[in-house]
């Protein structure tokens, strides 16, 4: 899946747990009607994908979406939805190697040189 939009924020990298578990944060605002602020998280090597981004760039991201369920301790799921991305683009750049549409055709005007007194020797 990809969703495109304009960088909101982008967090710090932060490290958890004994295993150095690392995760990268963004706010993403997608170009919609009704534009949605979306929080897309980026984990291990990707979170370096965001090094080259800065907010209010628009970018297109390839996402995934991942679910899990955590039993509480009064025995109930629950259930967490994340997005995480796993390649960023730069439209801005993308759009900048488009070439650009040609200039509209002039008119042209045809000039004839035939002499009125000249036989036509077109079949119609």
């Amino acid at each position: 899946m990809e969703v495109t939009g304009k960088i909101k924020k982008i967090e710090e990298t932060k490290t958890f747990g004994a295993s150095g578990f690392r995760k990268r944060e963004m706010i993403l605002t997608t170009n919609d009607q009704y534009p949605q602020m979306l929080k897309i998280e980026f984990v291990q090597d990707k979170c370096d994908l965001l090094n080259n981004y800065q907010e209010g760039q628009d970018v297109k991201i390839s996402i995934n979406l991942t679910g899990r369920e955590w039993i509480n301790p009064q025995g109930e799921a629950v259930y967490f939805n994340a997005i995480q991305g796993w390649r960023i683009e730069n439209l801005q750049a993308e759009n900048s190697n488009e070439i650009p549409p040609m200039a509209p055709a002039e008119s042209f005007e045809t000039t004839t040189n035939l002499d009125e007194n000249e036989p036509d020797d077109l079949p119609f």
